[in-house]
């Protein structure tokens, strides 16, 4: 596994191998943040219900979670949103590739995109969004894990947001963190995008949160570790 990350205008920080067992459950997993209310929480078992948004693409309703597919057509990703406003927080979901190129878990505030967790079967990674083109703003990877995420299976990713920094653990083993000043604005909606044949998602859990107490032993643990 090799691991890489960029220092540009942000801080970023790359962790790996923390050896805690996979789980979907946010609080379960959460390393930075200390989660305090659930803001949405939805199974998918039913598919997208009330509050979804779909922009792009075709979602379907497979097997107790929602699939979604690219349509060629729409030369654009397959996207639906739902509503979900808070600062810092987490946001944890399970996914399974199947045959899609790239899926991405978004977060948009009041004037569009502003970041996002980009997941390949080579890896993963946290990203800050193109947030003003007009004036030249481009997307910037603040870090990133080539790492073989096998197609056909369940994994699960959790999404932790504190300030500027995006923390994001796959299957509870590995763990990639990245800052941006960019990063720290409200958060009002999320979404889904798939690029390619298809992928499934399930269990979306968004919580609110703030900075916890134990952050900085913990991070001097991580970094202890992996020295």
């Amino acid at each position: 596994m090799r691991l890489t990350c960029a220092f540009m205008i942000c801080s970023i920080l790359t962790i790996v191998g923390l050896g805690i067992s996979a789980e979907p459950s946010a609080d379960a997993n959460t390393k930075m943040v200390t989660i305090h209310k659930t803001v949405l929480e939805d199974s998918l078992i039913k598919g997208f219900g009330d509050g979804w948004k779909t922009a792009k693409g075709k979602w379907d309703n497979v097997d107790g979670s929602i699939m979604g597919s690219e349509i060629k057509t729409d030369m654009h990703g397959a996207v639906s949103r739902h509503d979900a406003s808070f600062n810092d927080g987490v946001v944890a979901f399970n996914f399974k590739l199947e045959g899609a190129k790239g899926i991405s878990l978004s977060l948009n505030g009041t004037k569009g995109h502003i970041c996002r967790v980009a997941i390949k079967p080579t890896g993963f990674s946290v990203v800050k969004d193109s947030q003003d083109k007009k004036n030249g703003d481009k997307a910037m990877v603040l870090a990133s894990s080539d790492i073989v995420i096998k197609a056909g299976e369940w994994h699960s990713l959790v999404l932790e947001l504190q300030g500027p920094n995006m923390l994001a653990t796959l299957d509870g083993k590995t763990t990639i963190l990245g800052s941006h000043l960019a990063v720290e604005k409200p958060k009002v909606n999320l979404g889904f995008t798939v690029s390619g044949e298809s992928a499934s998602f399930r269990d979306l859990k968004v919580s609110s949160g703030s900075l916890s107490k134990n952050w900085d032993k913990t991070k001097e643990a991580i970094l202890k570790n992996n020295k």
